[in-house]
Order: structure tokens, then C-alpha cells, then sequence
């Protein structure tokens, strides 16, 4: 299974649901879908059974400008806080 990407807007807000197997590949449309929705947007991981490492990174980035990540599994928000950490630790030293 690849990739589905469902969007939702309502008033001021948009969801963006994400289904299935989300790798670097995605990342150009899923950008495009997140600059398209205007200022308050969330993701919806609910359904995502499997990331790489740049989904990580790139979803790492988009909470750090205002992305709300719903529905996060357990794994994947350790793994963000994990490059987020390593990320600092680089830049630090």
C-alpha cells in the first residue's frame, strides 16, 4: 500500500489525514497540501502504518511551525524526539 492523502478544511482550519505507508517520495505533494491549507493545520497519523527517516525529520519540522500532529503513534513521536535531540546535539557540537 502506498500513500493516501485525505484533506479536510473547515472554517479557519484544515486536517489532512494521512493512510498507509508514508515515505520521502510524499514529502513534495504533503508540502504542497500543507502550504495549500492556509495557516491553522493539523496532520492526521491515526492510519500511517510505517515512516523512513526523512517523514520523521520532516514531521519533526512541521510541528516546529505550527502543525498540529494528531493521532501520533507512540513509535513515530519517540523517534521525533529522538532526531530532534540528535539534531541539537549536532548543532551544538
Amino acid at each position: 500500500m502506498t500513500l493516501r492523502i485525505e484533506r479536510c478544511s473547515e472554517a479557519h482550519s484544515t486536517t489532512i489525514r494521512l493512510i498507509g505507508r508514508m515515505q520521502a517520495q510524499h514529502l513534495a505533494e504533503l508540502e504542497m497540501q500543507i502550504r495549500e491549507s492556509g495557516s491553522k493545520v493539523a496532520l492526521d497519523l491515526e492510519e500511517v502504518d510505517l515512516v523512513d527517516v526523512e517523514v520523521v525529520r520532516f514531521l519533526g519540522m512541521c510541528e516546529t511551525q505550527g502543525v498540529t500532529l494528531l493521532n501520533c503513534s507512540p513509535y513515530i513521536r519517540d523517534w521525533i524526539g529522538k532526531e530532534r535531540l540528535e539534531k541539537q546535539e549536532n548543532n551544538d557540537g
